[in-house]
Formats: structure tokens, sequence, C-alpha cells
């Protein structure tokens, strides 16, 4: 390659360069925000996290949430049992009626 046409191209390797820095920067700082955005925290140059920060606020909101999930958790199983009592009296409350049409109808049929 002649220096005159290394002298050509230079601007073109320059620029596509400069596109490739552009666009690992943006994906950075597009990956950066969608972390802070959705609550993931951030990682330093060591591995510690950054964000959020962690203090006596969030952990009594993490103590109260998942205070909060304890008693949730116990009224769906209060309410699954109550279902199953509900189920159970409807289901046989048909046998029933079925076995009382049946005595009904008499041994002929």
């Amino acid at each position: 390659m002649a220096p005159n046409a290394f002298a050509q191209l230079l601007p073109f390797i320059i620029m596509l360069g400069l596109i490739v820095t552009a666009a690992g920067i943006g994906g950075w700082v597009f990956t950066t925000w969608l972390r802070v955005k959705n609550g993931y925290p951030l990682d330093g140059a060591w591995g510690q996290a950054i964000h959020p920060v962690r203090n006596a606020e969030t952990d009594e909101r993490v103590r109260l949430l998942t205070q909060e999930n304890a008693q949730l958790r116990a009224e769906i199983g209060s309410l699954k049992d109550r279902l199953a009592n509900v189920e159970r009296i409807v289901i046989d409350g048909a046998l029933r009626l079925d076995r009382e049409i049946d005595a009904l109808r008499g041994p002929a049929n």
C-alpha cells in the first residue's frame, strides 16, 4: 500500500475507531441506566454495591415488607382452607341431591 493511499484511509480508520468507542460508551451508559431504573445495585471498582445505599430506613422497609409478606401468605393459606370447605359442601350437597332423586325414582327405573 502506498503512503498516499494510507493517508487517504486514515480519516476513515479514525472515524471507525471513534464510532466503535462511542457505541461502547453509549452501551455502558444505557445498561447502567437500566440497572438504576429497575433497582439493581451498581458495582464499584472492587465489586462492592454502590446503589442502592443500605441504611436504617431501607432495613426497616425490608423488615416491614417481609412481615407483610408473611401475613399475606398466612391469609392465602386460610383462604385455601375455606375454599376447600366450600368445595366439599357444594360437591357433597350435589351428591346427596343425586342420591335423593335416585331414591325417589325407585328401584324400577
